[in-house]
């Protein structure tokens, strides 16, 4: 399983404006089936809060800022995204939420997988199970 990571897009710097870009296959390690975008976030409230059996992600900050915590099972790690060419690679089977979101922030996902309501694991106890099982 790959390790979740920050990975740095491609910057095209213009006077007129800045153009970032994401490439499946190059960037990042998967091939695009769904794209959502999470906004209007009011302030103290997390997203997430969940974990997937085969879905990997992509997530990044478009506008503004917010913090994405991941959890193995035994450790958890914060990674903050303020930058519009970064993004946050996040294999399956490690448990996610998002908070801390500032004012307008606009949160990018792109997923590997199509929507599919079986494979999230929404209890963290069964997470956790499932992780000392070896399960995912």
């Amino acid at each position: 399983m790959e390790r979740t990571r920050i990975i740095e897009l491609p910057q095209i710097t213009d006077p007129r404006g800045n153009l970032s870009f994401v490439e499946q296959g190059n960037h990042i390690p998967f091939e695009i089936k769904r794209t959502y975008w999470l906004y209007d976030v009011p302030g103290g409230e997390c997203r997430g809060g969940h974990a997937y059996k085969e879905n990997q992600e992509f997530i990044v900050a478009l506008s503004g800022s917010f913090d994405v915590v991941i959890d193995d099972g035994n450790e958890k790690n914060t990674f903050t995204l303020n930058r519009s060419y970064y993004g946050l690679y996040v294999p399956k089977g490690l448990w996610r939420e998002m908070e801390n979101f500032s004012t307008n922030s606009l949160a990018l996902v792109l997923s590997s997988t199509d929507y599919n309501a079986n494979d999230y694991i929404r209890d963290y106890d069964v997470f956790l199970n499932l992780k000392r099982d070896g399960k995912i």
